[in-house]
């Protein structure tokens, strides 16, 4: 599986292909919603290991289904400073079978799951890991091996 041809609004809702990340090692980092704790740590830990990423090359975006509005307060909040990008059609989260029916007891509400992915420099998915729900989160050491 390559990167797909599929473009999400930025923080400043303006869209941005996910294929612009070609050219670097990428991690994709797919998150069921802004302001909940497991993100939150999720999240925080990718970006207090950006540097050491920096040095290796490799650039880190965060996807869920939350309005850039969100996305924005949720990163000011935090000081995420890697790009975030908001799937709020849901469709990107489709194109990786990475959908969440039900999150925190909402019937009917679509989210992404908790997943990372790296691609390599020409956008080849090298890495998969899906969790097994949602309050799961990635074992951070197994990301940075698989770099």
């Amino acid at each position: 599986m390559k990167i797909p041809d599929i473009s999400l609004l930025d923080l400043d809702r303006n869209p941005k292909n996910l294929k612009s990340y070609e050219g670097k090692k990428t991690i994709i980092a797919f998150f069921p919603g802004a302001f909940t704790g497991g993100c939150t740590e999720e999240l925080c830990s990718f970006q207090s290991d950006l540097d050491s990423f920096n040095d290796l090359g490799v650039q880190i975006v965060g996807i869920s289904v939350d309005s850039p509005f969100a996305l924005t307060g949720w990163a000011q909040a935090n000081n995420i400073s890697f790009d975030l990008l908001s799937d709020y059609k849901r469709e990107c989260i489709k194109l990786f079978d990475v959908e969440f029916h039900g999150l925190a007891g909402m019937e009917g509400y679509v989210s992404s799951n908790r997943a990372v992915f790296i691609a390599d420099s020409s956008g080849e998915i090298t890495y998969k890991w899906i969790a097994e729900n949602p309050g799961v989160l990635p074992d951070f050491d197994e990301i940075k091996k698989n770099l």
